[in-house]
């Protein structure tokens, strides 16, 4: 857009270009990035695809039907009434897939949240005091660290019972420890800037310096992390469902459609592949996105 300056002596005109906003420019460069766009689209998609499950599905996922038990994909030659084939006992593959969709976005937004509250809450206070209080942060980080997550979570989940509630609980508790480790970095780096001395001398608490002037600035470091820790606790969901100690039958997981088809595999070999796939595309798809987040937000992606 620009503007023409009637104040110039006659038969002159003056353009002046009318500047961009920090947000109007960021939009800017997120529309010019491709991969960005494309895995949103996709994430897009599968969110709605997981809320409108109920209207989206067309049958019940939970419905058992032996007398349609192993119905191969309508694009195999199977039943159109099932355009994905029916499971071993008879249940819409279709349906359970929509439906599993919920669970791991379920899953995986409630576990990144969790991690991502500790995390970067231990994150800010080790970045801005530092000293004793930097030191336990560190080593927590480090004891969390020698812990392998998939064997902590295994033992977490045998011990108090596989369900959704104790798999994000675990999962939660289990991955903060990449927000913590970056937050403490960027805190560290922003706590000798100008405008945080300048809140400091003007009597500004801790409370507020840290949610109004840290916090903003290290926004785009906790999306990618976030990007990051999702597509983890995503696969970390499945695998604990595949090996049956996450979400218990009968509720539909991708994981869990996994470990049920594995015994046909040979066979059958399209209900691991179908389930398979939907899990590839979303981890892919929020790895991409947290990429894109990346490069739009770093000094380079800026020019």
């Amino acid at each position: 857009m620009s503007t023409t300056d009637t104040s110039a002596p006659e038969g002159k005109t003056v353009t002046q270009k009318k500047e961009i906003t920090p947000r109007q420019a960021l939009i800017k460069r997120a529309l010019k990035n491709r991969n960005l766009m494309v895995s949103g689209g996709i994430l897009l998609l599968i969110v709605l695809i997981a809320i409108f499950a109920p209207l989206l599905a067309p049958h019940d996922p939970y419905k058992q039907n032996l007398l349609a038990r192993m119905v191969r994909p309508a694009f195999m030659g199977g039943d159109s009434k099932h355009l994905l084939g029916t499971d071993a006992l008879g249940r819409d593959m279709l349906s359970r897939l929509l439906y599993g969709a919920r669970v791991s976005l379920g899953v995986g937004l409630l576990a990144t949240l969790m991690s991502g509250i500790i995390g970067t809450t231990m994150g800010l206070l080790a970045g801005y005091f530092g000293g004793r209080i930097d030191q336990v942060v560190q080593f927590l980080i480090n004891v969390r660290l020698a812990l392998p997550a998939i064997l902590v979570a295994l033992a977490c989940v045998s011990l108090f019972g596989g369900s959704i509630t104790v798999v994000t609980i675990t999962l939660g508790l289990l991955l903060w420890d990449r927000f913590a480790v970056v937050i403490r970095a960027a805190t560290m780096q922003l706590r000798n800037m100008e405008y945080v001395a300048a809140a400091e001398v003007l009597g500004a608490r801790m409370p507020r310096i840290l949610r109004k002037d840290i916090l903003p600035n290290v926004t785009s470091q906790l999306v990618v992390i976030a990007s990051l820790e999702m597509a983890s606790a995503i696969m970390l969901e499945a695998g604990l469902s595949f090996l049956g100690l996450g979400v218990q039958p009968p509720t539909p997981s991708w994981g869990l459609m996994i470990s049920e088809g594995k015994e046909m595999l040979l066979f059958e070999s399209w209900l691991i592949t179908i389930p398979g796939i939907c899990l590839f595309v979303l981890v892919f798809a929020i790895n991409v996105f947290g990429d894109g987040i990346r490069d739009i937000s770093s000094p380079e992606g800026r020019n």
